[in-house]
């Protein structure tokens, strides 16, 4: 799936790691966090959010016929590249600085999560509803 390959890249370039058994007794609910532990919170809150969007998106186009399957797969694309561009520019004031991995994720969280909001408007869609694509029931 190119969508979740592109979102891989963009995670190791984004120096975004989760590694869950580096970290097996990990609370992120927890008030005593170091930056390395806080920056593996942020990682598995975007992991999680990323799975959502995933899963949606296989939802959407098993839905489409190929035409809109091609038209989603260019609008991920292009999402994910502005995502990321976005993201790069609202966290620059962090830049070289320790907590600057943390908030790239965190601002990547909540993209794709406002991402999800926006495909799940096409999911109920209604029909005859023009402002939206809504597959195939």
């Amino acid at each position: 799936m190119a969508a979740a390959a592109a979102l891989a890249a963009t995670a190791a370039w984004a120096g975004h790691v989760t590694d869950p058994a580096a970290f097996p007794n990990l609370d992120c609910k927890s008030q005593d966090l170091n930056q390395m532990e806080l920056d593996q919170c942020a990682g598995r809150d975007f992991d999680a959010a990323d799975d959502r969007l995933n899963a949606l998106y296989r939802k959407l186009m098993a839905g489409y016929d190929a035409a809109n399957q091609e038209k989603l797969r260019a609008a991920e694309k292009a999402w994910i590249a502005w995502r990321d561009a976005e993201c790069d520019y609202e966290t620059n004031g962090t830049a070289g600085g320790t907590i600057n991995p943390m908030m790239f994720t965190k601002c990547r969280t909540d993209k794709t999560e406002a991402r999800i909001r926006m495909l799940n408007a096409q999911l109920a869609c209604e029909e005859g509803d023009l402002t939206c694509n809504a597959p195939a029931k």
